[in-house]
């Protein structure tokens, strides 16, 4: 990860960062960025209740909306540098008009507060026939440079980040496809950037020696088409994928396209997607001479990203709201990445070692205290197609240490009287785990069984879906049964005679 800029930050160690947008992808990397700096940073967002588990206690986090100019008074209020990273674009209506409103708002009251600087993230492309996504982003940054404080517009290409949304868009096809009908957009040239190298820029721009507003143009060290970031992306994850090219598929047609086979994304991928006969690359090598940043190529920024999932996936609870004290068992299933949660939990009234004493015993001679017998079935099927199988039980019974196997599970972490995360060892289009947690509340302690999965092209969607009712039924009655272990209430003798 490049740490250019925070070398320089003795110069501003009392000024104040104000992050607008910080409840977006950009916007959240940057905040945590930023606070393992000397800056003080203080966040504008809409709905403050997602960013607060975030924050450290010095980070200040201001409640506002840029289309209501009077909520924003507050927060640019002693504000040296202001990031914008704010865009509409998936918003229903006009995204355009209220873009623009909400940057004339901005601009406004940053104007008033007397801001020193702007610094605004908008899209890498020319400025002659641009499709409406870039267009608006283009004027968003004209109406900063027009407002008389000291603007620095970054435009970039697509940024490759887990989260990022063209980086999600070109996952989810590659993922979901092996084969693919191309059009003849996917040979359009960019240079896609990886998030850190983004924060980098971001972060440089504070204390960046520039006179006057400038835009400068960032991009990663390679251009390349998109259907060369889709083989690069396929070939890290191990996928083969067929790509037919057809002249005929306009990029209307294809957003359309696009609708049916990533709906979560159809809003923006469509307006994304219309423009993308636009070139993103870079023509004005001028950030090269003011910022020391040198961006790395598009192999390193999706291996940078993959690894970072990796890294979120360590303590992925912590980013989720806390969970409810309920003596009922409740569901949860939510995706990060590309990675499924399927999450069950229950409260129930004792200690935290009591309520981890059975879960570490789980597995081998002790059962999963829910149909053993299915268990056992799976392993089977799974020794049937040259896999481990369940014949290899438990070292030690009664403990549990890293490394240790369960069954056809091994023990990837372990945290004495928390947490055990079991990696599958089993035959799977994919990568899963089972993670089991206890959270101590003021009456009790809350018990989490958490199904993980990270799917392998369209066979592991397949596989995820087609067991998803089986966990639904097993996971509710298993996770019952361990609290009725937890509390002492009858349950057969030997869970594995189930």
């Amino acid at each position: 990860m490049h740490n250019a800029g925070l070398g320089r930050l003795a110069k501003g160690v009392n000024r104040l960062i104000l992050v607008a947008g910080a409840t977006g992808y950009v916007g959240r990397a940057l905040v945590s960025r930023l606070q393992h700096s000397a800056y003080q940073v203080r966040c504008l967002a809409r709905r403050t209740t997602t960013l607060t588990a975030a924050l450290s206690e010095r980070t200040e986090l201001v409640k506002g909306d840029v289309l209501e100019r009077a909520s924003l008074g507050a927060a640019l209020a002693g504000v040296d540098t202001a990031f914008y990273l704010i865009h509409s674009m998936g918003a229903k209506g006009d995204f355009a008009e209220r873009d623009r409103r909400g940057a004339c708002n901005f601009a406004a009251a940053a104007r008033q507060a007397r801001v020193r600087r702007i610094v605004y993230l908008g899209g890498l492309g020319g400025d002659n026939n641009l499709s409406a996504h870039l267009a608006s982003r283009h004027e968003v940054g004209q109406i900063f440079r027009n407002s008389g404080i000291e603007t620095l517009e970054l435009r970039a290409s697509i940024i490759i980040g887990s989260g990022s949304l063209s980086f999600e868009m070109i996952r989810a096809l590659v993922e979901k496809l092996p084969v693919m009908v191309t059009p003849r957009w996917v040979q359009t040239a960019a240079q896609p950037i990886a998030i850190e190298d983004v924060l980098g820029y971001l972060v440089e721009a504070i204390e960046a020696d520039v006179a006057g507003s400038t835009i400068f143009e960032i991009g990663g060290r390679d251009r390349v088409s998109y259907s060369e970031i889709m083989k690069t992306y396929a070939r890290q994850r191990g996928l083969h994928r067929w790509m037919i090219p057809v002249k005929m598929l306009t990029p209307y047609l294809s957003s359309l396209w696009l609708g049916l086979v990533t709906p979560h994304y159809v809003r923006t991928g469509r307006a994304l997607i219309e423009g993308i006969r636009n070139e993103t690359v870079v023509n004005d090598n001028s950030a090269m001479e003011h910022f020391s940043l040198r961006p790395c190529g598009v192999d390193e920024a999706i291996r940078k990203a993959l690894t970072a999932e990796e890294r979120d996936f360590a303590a992925f609870r912590a980013a989720n709201e806390p969970l409810e004290a309920t003596e009922t068992v409740k569901r949860q299933g939510f995706q990060r990445g590309w990675r499924f949660y399927d999450a069950y939990w229950l409260h129930v009234k004792c200690d935290r070692e009591r309520a981890f004493e059975p879960i570490k015993r789980i597995g081998g001679e002790t059962g999963w205290y829910y149909a053993t017998w299915l268990w056992r079935l799976r392993g089977l099927m799974d020794r049937a197609f040259g896999g481990v199988g369940m014949r290899r039980g438990r070292q030690n019974k009664n403990a549990l240490a890293v490394g240790d196997t369960v069954d056809f599970w091994q023990v990837e972490r372990y945290e004495t009287n928390q947490m055990v995360r079991l990696r599958a060892e089993m035959r799977l289009p994919g990568r899963g785990w089972l993670q089991f947690e206890v959270c101590p509340e003021r009456k009790g302690t809350t018990i989490c069984l958490t199904a993980i999965f990270e799917p392998l092209g369209l066979a592991g969607l397949l596989y995820w879906y087609g067991v998803f009712p089986v966990h639904q039924f097993m996971f509710r009655r298993m996770l019952r049964r361990l609290a009725g272990r937890i509390r002492g209430a009858p349950t057969q003798s030997n869970a594995s005679r189930n």
